[in-house]
């Protein structure tokens, strides 16, 4: 998303920190993937940004749905989403949850032990399950294979458990790490997920959905490879390995891809101050407060509004909370003459952000705005607050 003539002025007459949508990008990204990615079935990962608009606007595109806990189940079925387009994708569920999600219509569980295949088969028989294998997560920014997934070997004996459960043994999936930047990281998967279908399909299980997980990167300081390109190696991938399997279904898990280019995050200046031979700049959004990602150095390209032709110095940028946590870089460059009121735009910011925020400290999290709600000619929506319409 670009700073706009539209963006700059609702910076200046909105309350900071808030998140600005663009939900053209949202829709242009799912139609990106779609046209992209041969006969896919789009699940959008809704842990990347759950807010009601943009869930609503993926439904009429006709998405299906990731979800990760009952809490999401009940978000989609109030927005009048149908169970049927939806996936338990967390490999980590309650038995109570497993057990809800199947009373509604819910056909679809991931897992990744034998454990979770005993509870499905207990509290939801004859569901659909899909196995995850283990990734490296090279060349991501973060990998999730440490926590999620296994081996090839040990995948195929799940499926198989699953299988003599009663359950559908329906597939495999895979993740290859959230902003991988390698689009060969895609072909390497699929081709360990199909040594799964070659075993089990000799054995009359009948494995018939690949799940092709998230990853497709957002453009922050690094160049990424186009959908274009990742949809090049997939459709490559599939047909030379799983040529075999007849009627092959696919699914694909986006989040940050279909909304994080979506979001501007904009915060303000509220501190400037000097420790040592160290500069400081604070901010009124931090790692509460819808940058946690930056944590683990997750690195947003930073806007500073009006300063962009300005010399830069290297600066420690930190959050407003009474807490040392809420350091968002340690060293980052910024204008020399940054100061207080200045406006920080934290571009791409559309995932995992206010999905993430919180009130600690008792300080509120961002608002949610959308830029269709405003035009320039509608002037006087920037003279007083009440005219807008704002989405918490």
């Amino acid at each position: 998303m670009q700073v706009t003539p539209v963006v700059r002025t609702l910076a200046r007459s909105l309350e900071t920190p808030f998140l600005l949508m663009d939900l053209s990008y949202v829709r242009n990204n799912y139609y990106d993937i779609i046209n992209h990615v041969n006969n896919v079935r789009v699940f959008y990962a809704v842990k990347a940004n759950s807010h009601p608009r943009i869930v609503s606007l993926l439904n009429t595109l006709g998405s299906s749905f990731d979800v990760a806990s009952r809490g999401e189940i009940d978000k989609l079925l109030s927005l009048n989403i149908t169970p049927d387009r939806m996936s338990f994708g967390n490999t980590i569920k309650k038995i109570e949850d497993i057990k809800y999600a199947h009373s509604v219509g819910v056909e679809y569980f991931a897992a990744d032990s034998e454990m979770e295949i005993e509870k499905i088969a207990a509290h939801a028989p004859g569901s659909k399950v899909y196995v995850r294998i283990m990734t490296t997560g090279s060349d991501s920014d973060w990998p999730l294979s440490k926590k999620f997934g296994t081996d090839v070997e040990h995948v195929i004996s799940i499926l198989r458990y699953a299988d003599n459960l009663g359950l559908d043994a329906y597939g495999v999936s895979f993740h290859v790490g959230s902003q991988n930047y390698n689009v060969a990281n895609w072909e390497k998967a699929i081709i360990e997920a199909a040594k799964v279908f070659k075993v089990l399909r000799t054995e009359g299980i009948n494995l018939r959905m690949i799940n092709l997980g998230g990853g497709m990167p957002v453009k922050h300081i690094k160049e990424i490879p186009s959908v274009k390109e990742i949809g090049d190696v997939i459709n490559r991938a599939i047909e030379r390995e799983l040529s075999f399997v007849p009627n092959l279904e696919v699914f694909i898990e986006p989040g940050r891809s279909m909304v994080g280019n979506a979001g501007i995050l904009v915060s303000q200046v509220i501190l400037r101050s000097r420790k040592g031979n160290e500069d400081w700049v604070y901010a009124d959004a931090g790692v509460f407060h819808g940058l946690t990602e930056t944590i683990e150095n997750f690195r947003y390209e930073i806007i500073v509004d009006g300063k962009q032709d300005d010399k830069k110095e290297i600066f420690t940028l930190a959050g407003p909370s009474c807490d040392s946590i809420d350091t968002i870089y340690e060293k980052v460059e910024l204008p020399k003459t940054i100061g207080y009121g200045d406006i920080l735009y934290f571009i791409n910011a559309g995932a995992y952000t206010t999905e993430y925020a919180t009130n600690f400290n008792g300080i509120k999290a961002p608002g949610v705005y959308f830029v269709e709600d405003f035009t320039l000619a509608e002037s006087e929506f920037f003279q007083d607050e009440k005219g807008f319409e704002q989405d918490l």
